[in-house]
């Protein structure tokens, strides 16, 4: 089955096999590790870009795929973000991490239930997702790669700020399109 699987799927397989590889690298004594980890990580950002593109492009879109590849990407960043919380081990960078996981977990059930009741356009993905997206896998990535509060490390902690406040702004997008829904019959 793993043979006859669309490349877009195998991909997505990938990003999700890469995040034991990913936690195990990390926590790896030496200097190289955290930029190994890093280039784990990036690998997953580009197998994350790569799907949906074959995807489209190879019209191998499939609903194995559209289940799977939002999944593998929020495990995959939620897992990078704990790590950097307890390597950063300040609330400064838990508060941004819990603001990231806390709205996947939320827009998650939003859409579940939106396509239950057949409303699931209401709350499709957006222009500023899109860009949260990229500013949290930039912001991740820099952060793993260098030293914790290294002068490079504070753009990574600046661009997770950003990624947090875009994460907010989405969110409430989101709730605004399906409120009217929410609150019927309350």
């Amino acid at each position: 089955m793993l043979f006859s699987m669309k490349i877009p799927n195998l991909l997505t397989l990938l990003r999700i096999l890469l995040i034991p590889v990913f936690v195990v690298v990390y926590y790896l004594p030496g200097d190289w590790s955290p930029w190994l980890a890093a280039s784990i990580f990036a690998l997953a950002a580009i197998t994350d870009w790569l799907d949906g593109y074959l995807a489209r492009r190879l019209n191998q879109q499939s609903p194995f795929g559209a289940f799977l590849d939002p999944v593998a990407d929020k495990l995959m960043v939620a897992v990078a973000l704990v790590v950097l919380v307890e390597t950063y081990s300040t609330p400064m960078i838990t508060i941004p991490a819990v603001i990231i996981i806390g709205r996947e977990i939320v827009i998650s059930a939003l859409r579940e239930w939106m396509a239950e009741i057949g409303e699931r356009t209401r709350v499709s993905v957006s222009t500023i997702g899109k860009v949260k997206t990229t500013l949290q896998m930039v912001s991740i990535l820099v952060m793993i790669a260098v030293v914790p509060f290294s002068v490079m490390s504070w753009v990574g902690i600046l661009t997770l700020y950003g990624a947090a406040l875009l994460t907010l702004w989405s969110m409430y997008l989101y709730l605004h399109a399906a409120w009217p829904l929410l609150i019927d019959d309350i």
